[in-house]
């Protein structure tokens, strides 16, 4: 640790104390629920008094981070689009991962709204509630009225927020330096993991970035009469102030909610009742939308940002998601936003040729190439779960095709062999589990091959297009000159560098380090116990023994008897350390 971290580790020390204090309790748990004989296993509890040592490890990590508070919390939800990382299982248990902390109050909401919009904001922000219409671990958001009438809402950024975050993000890097060290973690890189993800929560804290993610998807949409995104309102946004229209209808989440009890009460019984066919319900523009029309809604709308405009709305959970009147699907919270250039999306075209030709050999090759492959990776084990993963896969009919189970594998697969994914890779696999988990929810079969045979289609005319073979020739040129340019510079730089014998080449071996120590040891362990037994046969003073005595012992050299015990411990210690590293024989390296 250096030095000039000392003061800032002691201004923090409060908050370290507290979570080490939350993780030794969860990680304890973790101890004793392989212990079920222990008296005193369930006087570890949660929040809610409920014992931890009889939960799962995912129930106990989530509930960790949720006790640890709003940059946890966050931490978490991301960590959840990230199952190449911390594994299928704990990441679907992250997506059920929200903020349980109650409301601001309404004095520190004003506060903060006339820091932001000035002293005069309630005369433009009419009917201001005080009551949230709903919190989570950043913002707020309030129902408000402009002058002219326009319902808004308003996203309010929480008090202290962003001191908050960053004390934790800097308590972050410091327990991911320390896990770096722990070796079953180190090979994940928990110091890139954590660098990687703290400036994206930075970015949540700035509402002027999902000011311009409505700006864009408004502009995407723009021709699209089905579909609406909220309007931002300029003069009432900041950094930390967020106001757009407010939309009115029902949530997907509440319209899953109604329709599971009404389908449950029809099941009881179906007298009086009336269906409203497509056709009647389409006659009216007010009439709620068919289960099979909602499905078709959403999987239209999120397969045309992903395979059209190349940039998409990450989080399509159920909350998120808008039925209002004339049939139109609303689209809520762009704080998230994935986005996909041309090499990527001609990445996925490729896997997606790869599964459907069952090209397992294309696929082993595009996975390592579009992931970070790790230089101990395990080629032929790899290549054997591509394989499997190929043959489970690559063959199903689109009516038995389950594309979460397909994407949970191959996101398993990449875990096991610690490949980890570009972020928009793993949002984008993220965001089409999500996806058919709504799908699901409103009773809609997500036919997820059908799809992908529409978008094969679709990539297969593209790649035949004129206009794209110009792009590339262009960037191929582009990229040929500037080699050209720096190509010769960098040429003669190395000739002028061996011409003046300042040419280097270093080699590092990550593991030469203790190999060396143990040799040097050796060697100075051999050479000590040579001199003192030269010592002894000298009879080099000073003397024990100067008589003769029963054990036959006579005129031992102190030096040399001191020197052969210590180098024979040095020995035994040596030898023991060989043998715990696994490594004493050729047999044992096998």
């Amino acid at each position: 640790m250096r030095i000039s971290s000392i003061p800032h580790l002691y201004r923090n020390l409060r908050r370290w104390q507290e979570i080490l204090a939350v993780l030794q309790r969860y990680g304890l748990a973790d101890w004793l629920s392989h212990f079920p004989q222990i008296p005193f296993r369930e006087m570890l509890r949660d929040q809610q008094g409920q014992p931890l040592a009889t939960q799962a490890r995912e129930v106990r990590i989530r509930k960790a981070l949720c006790e640890l508070g709003p940059t946890f919390i966050k931490l978490g939800q991301m960590l959840a689009s990230r199952s190449d990382l911390v594994g299928v299982p704990l990441a679907n248990e992250l997506t059920r991962l929200h903020a349980d902390v109650p409301p601001d109050p309404p004095a520190a909401i004003r506060r903060i709204l006339e820091e932001e919009l000035g002293k005069d904001f309630h005369e433009r922000l009419l009917e201001f509630s005080d009551t949230p219409l709903a919190a989570a671990s950043i913002g707020q958001v309030h129902t408000a009225k402009l002058a002219d009438g326009t319902s808004v809402v308003v996203k309010i950024q929480r008090d202290q927020i962003e001191s908050t975050v960053e004390r934790d993000l800097d308590i972050l890097a410091g327990l991911a330096q320390l896990a770096a060290r722990v070796p079953a973690l180190a090979p994940w890189g928990p110091v890139d993991i954590v660098s990687q993800l703290s400036p994206m929560l930075r970015r949540e804290l700035d509402f002027q970035r999902e000011y311009q993610n409505l700006q864009l998807f408004a502009e995407l949409f723009r021709n699209d009469a089905d579909v609406a995104i909220p309007k931002p309102i300029k003069h009432l946004s900041t950094r930390r102030v967020l106001t757009m229209t407010r939309f009115e209808g029902q949530s997907v989440g509440q319209w899953i909610q109604e329709h599971a009890s009404q389908r449950k009460q029809e099941g009881e019984s179906t007298t009086g009742q009336k269906a409203v066919s497509p056709n009647e319900a389409a006659a009216d523009p007010a009439a709620p939308l068919a289960d099979k029309q909602i499905g078709i809604k959403i999987t239209r709308c999120y397969m045309q940002m992903v395979f059209h405009f190349g940039a998409f709305h990450a989080d399509p959970h159920p909350g998120n998601l808008m039925l209002m009147s004339h049939q139109r699907l609303g689209i809520l919270d762009f704080g998230m936003v994935g986005r996909i250039d041309d090499r990527l999306r001609e990445s996925i075209e490729q896997i997606l040729f790869a599964i459907g030709s069952a090209d397992h050999y294309t696929l082993n090759r595009l996975m390592k190439r579009l992931g970070n492959a790790p230089a101990t990776l395990d080629e032929a084990s790899f290549s054997i779960d591509v394989s499997e993963y190929i043959a489970t896969y690559g063959r199903q009919q689109l009516e038995n095709f389950d594309v979460t189970s397909a994407l949970n594998d191959l996101s398993a697969i990449l875990h096991r062999h610690q490949i980890k994914l570009p972020h928009q890779s793993a949002l984008l696999l993220k965001m089409l589990i999500s996806l058919e988990g709504t799908l699901r929810g409103v009773g809609a079969e997500f036919d997820g091959l059908s799809v992908i045979r529409q978008f094969i289609r679709r990539a297969m005319w593209r790649r035949m297009d004129p206009r794209r073979r110009l792009r590339q020739a262009k960037r191929i040129y582009l990229e040929t000159e500037h080699f050209l340019e720096v190509a010769p510079d960098h040429v003669l730089d190395l000739f002028e560098q061996a011409k003046r014998g300042q040419l280097r080449l270093q080699l590092e071996h990550q593991k030469i380090g203790p190999t060396v120590n143990r040799l040097v040891l050796g060697l100075i362990s051999s050479a000590l116990f040579l001199g003192s037994a030269l010592m002894l046969s000298q009879e080099v003073p000073p003397l024990l023994f100067p008589e003769s005595t029963v054990l036959g012992l006579h005129r031992v050299s102190i030096f040399g008897i001191s020197g052969c015990i210590f180098s024979l411990l040095e020995m035994i210690r040596l030898t023991r350390a060989i043998r715990r590293s696994g490594a004493l024989t050729r047999r044992d390296e096998g």
